[in-house]
Formats: structure tokens, C-alpha cells, sequence
């Protein structure tokens, strides 16, 4: 006797196949009902369970996938509202003895605290800097001079970028390289007194990429670079009143690791002495998440 044709189903409460037979041809194997004497009620075939990590990725069918998903996202946002209103409700009926309210979760607080934070007032952390690249420019043996330099043939942004430092960097001269090669401008930079050399790469007409060098002997540091905002709405009236030639304000924040106190040196020597507080020019480099933010305010 021909099997009658079996309907395959998804459970979407035990994740879990039921292949529901009429019962009737499961006489001596027990292939239909679930004792196997033919008396079945369909419900109790073959199951095929899927594994415990069974995920909504899973499902072949795009559109299915889609709704699963949706279904899935919906019924995780019910429950987060009603644990939301049963806490905000405990909290009202307890009044003072409330239980105090949980911190979220952020970047910031679940990471692994660096091994190299260093305290205020480290002696071999201050011992180091007495004798490394930067000292004779905190000693103020030394004014900063920069120049500020970019790729070969550089597009019209990365033009405007190089302005937009060499304005915020009152000791900086911006040079276009038209060809000539890094291995000889390094040395003419030692020759003619500057202190530090700043080339902008550029990639698909966009700055990608700033190498910050020390001269004579380094260090050398490269940042990549993303989200580029430039001060297009800039006035030429602005740009040269005596507040905008004035020596700016500069601002390190978070730069609390050995490695982090090294760049944060290493930017600070690109700037001249005396900031003049009177102009109400400042320069932020925040540092977050390992990324460097840079805001020029005035």
C-alpha cells in the first residue's frame, strides 16, 4: 500500500520537525503512529531536532529569514519594555530603599584595564622623558618648526586640509613635494632648522593617512584618518586678525599609557611656546577608543 504524503512542519517552540503521518501504514517497522501498531494520531513521526545554537541566520528562504527575524527583534523588545515598567514600578513602590539603578554597558567600562596606565607623578615615567626625543622642546632649548607636505600630486581636499593645519599650526609652512622624494626633503628639513616633518596621503581623492617624523632622529608615528571635516566657511578677515596668528590653547586629554604619554609629547612638539590665552584659540586632541579626535576652536 502507497505511504499517503507526509507534511513537514517547523515547531516553533522546540525548534524541531515533525513529520506528521496519518498512522495508518505503521503496522509492525512503527514508522506511522508512535508506538508503531497503526494507531497513531500524526502527531508523533519522525523528528528532526536542531542543535542548541540554532540561529535565524539559518533559515535558507530570504523572506522567511526576514519575518523570523522581525518576529524575533519585536518579541525582545516587548519583554526589555516590561522589565523596564516592572523596575521603574519597584522602584516608585520603594521610594528611598529602592535598589540603586544598573549602569549600562559601554566600550568604555567593559574594557580590559591597560597594564601600562601610568600614574601622575611616576618617577621612571618622568626619568624617561628627561632624556628622550622631545626633552630639549620642553626645555625650551627649542621652538617648533613644521612642515607640512603631501603625497604626489595631491587632489583639492587634501589641499584645503593642508591649509587648515598650517592655519591651526601658527610655526608651520606647507611645501608641495611635485615628485621629489621623502629621502630628499628630510634632509633639506634638518638643513633649514625644522623640527618636525608632516606628510598627508591621500587615497581615491580623499586624506587617508598623516606620518608625523621628529627631526633629526624620530620618532616617526602614522595615523590613519577618517571623517575629515573642513573649515570651508573660513573668512580671510578672520584668518588674519591678530587673534588667528595668535599661539593657540592646547588641550591632552586621555592620554594616560606609556604609549599614549609618547604621542601625546610627540603632538604637543608640534606647537609653538606661550599659548596666548587672551586670543581664545584652542586645540583638543582627545584621545577615546584608541581613536585621536582633533578639534580646532576659535
Amino acid at each position: 500500500m502507497a505511504r499517503s504524503a507526509k507534511k513537514v512542519r517547523l515547531s516553533k517552540t522546540t525548534h524541531k520537525i515533525d513529520d506528521g503521518g496519518d498512522g495508518g501504514d505503521g503496522g509492525g517497522d512503527g514508522d506511522g503512529g508512535g508506538d508503531g501498531d497503526g494507531g497513531g494520531d500524526g502527531d508523533g513521526g519522525d523528528v528532526i531536532h536542531f542543535p542548541p545554537s540554532f540561529s535565524v541566520s539559518e533559515i535558507k528562504n530570504k523572506q522567511r529569514r526576514h519575518e523570523a527575524y522581525t518576529k524575533e527583534k519585536v518579541a525582545k523588545r516587548k519583554e526589555w519594555l516590561a522589565r523596564k515598567k516592572q523596575r521603574k514600578a519597584e522602584r516608585r513602590a520603594l521610594g528611598d530603599k529602592a535598589p540603586p539603578k544598573e549602569v549600562p554597558k559601554t566600550l568604555e567600562n567593559q574594557r580590559i584595564p591597560d597594564e601600562t596606565t601610568v600614574t601622575p607623578g611616576d618617577e621612571e615615567v618622568e626619568v624617561d622623558q628627561l632624556s628622550d626625543e622631545f626633552a630639549e622642546y620642553f626645555k625650551r632649548e627649542t621652538d617648533a618648526r613644521v612642515l607640512i607636505t603631501t603625497s604626489d600630486r595631491p587632489r583639492g581636499k587634501t589641499v584645503r586640509l593642508c591649509e587648515d593645519l598650517a592655519a591651526s599650526l601658527p610655526s608651520a609652512q606647507v611645501y608641495y613635494r611635485r615628485g621629489l622624494a621623502l629621502k630628499k626633503i628630510v634632509p633639506q628639513c634638518v638643513a633649514h632648522g625644522y623640527t618636525d616633518l608632516v606628510v598627508i596621503n591621500e587615497d581615491r581623492k580623499e586624506p587617508n593617512g598623516m606620518v608625523i617624523s621628529h627631526l633629526p632622529h624620530g620618532p616617526t608615528a602614522h595615523f590613519k584618518m577618517s571623517g575629515v571635516r573642513l573649515c570651508s566657511k573660513r573668512r580671510k578677515a578672520r584668518d588674519t586678525a591678530p587673534s588667528a596668528l595668535a599661539n593657540p590653547e592646547l588641550i591632552l586629554n586621555n592620554f594616560s599609557t606609556r604609549v599614549g604619554l609618547r604621542v601625546a609629547r610627540q603632538l604637543a612638539a608640534l606647537h609653538p611656546h606661550g599659548p596666548s590665552f587672551t586670543a581664545r584659540r584652542v586645540l583638543t586632541f582627545h584621545n577615546q577608543r584608541d581613536f585621536v579626535f582633533f578639534r580646532h576652536h576659535r
